[in-house]
């Protein structure tokens, strides 16, 4: 079921990016397996999380223009959050894929959003706490998972903000209508 998309990721992306990816499907699918979710689409939103993370701003650009994908101000100038919105497009519309809660979950996985799903929760986590993620401050979030996923969301999201604050860098608005939701209802769900 997932052999191709294994397969696919591993001729697309860097060994170390592969790796990354291959990581972050077993830890969304444990996730899921332990919040609820469905382990299968968790696999499978961490395979391919990162499809296009390797290609070259010239090929995203060509994406955009091509699936007629109209960037913010925001994205225009974060070329990090790229590879989300062109992996959603790119599995959508080249690998056929049309579990809506897959592809969302892959084009919030860097930025997360307001009303965010299970899936995409255990997602963006995932990515963050991942094997072989070595970052400071990644041990305090894996600590904050042990608490429960909604705890390690709202401490995610504000590493995130942090992280992009400190270098004088845009938030984008997704990123600050998640953190109020999530704030606004902790402890209310």
């Amino acid at each position: 079921m997932y052999e191709q998309y294994i397969d696919l990721i591993k001729e697309r992306l860097r060994p170390e990016r592969y790796i990354h990816s291959m990581n972050v499907a077993r830890c969304a699918q444990q996730l899921a397996l332990q919040y609820g979710a469905d382990p299968d689409q968790a696999y499978l939103a961490g395979i391919l999380h990162d499809v296009c993370k390797n290609d070259s701003d010239e090929k995203m650009l060509q994406m955009f223009s091509e699936f007629g994908i109209i960037l913010d101000n925001v994205q225009q100038h974060e070329k990090k959050l790229w590879h989300a919105i062109c992996g959603a497009a790119y599995v959508q519309r080249v690998l056929h894929i049309e579990d809506r809660a897959v592809i969302d979950a892959i084009r919030y996985h860097t930025t997360a959003r307001e009303h965010m799903t299970l899936l995409d929760k255990i997602l963006y986590i995932a990515d963050f706490v991942s094997e072989e993620r070595d970052f400071e401050g990644v041990e305090q979030l894996r600590e904050s998972l042990r608490i429960g996923l909604d705890h390690c969301y709202v401490d995610a999201l504000v590493f995130s903000i942090q992280e992009l604050t400190q270098q004088k860098k845009p938030v984008h608005p997704d990123t600050c209508l998640a953190y109020n939701q999530a704030v606004l209802t902790a402890g209310k769900d």
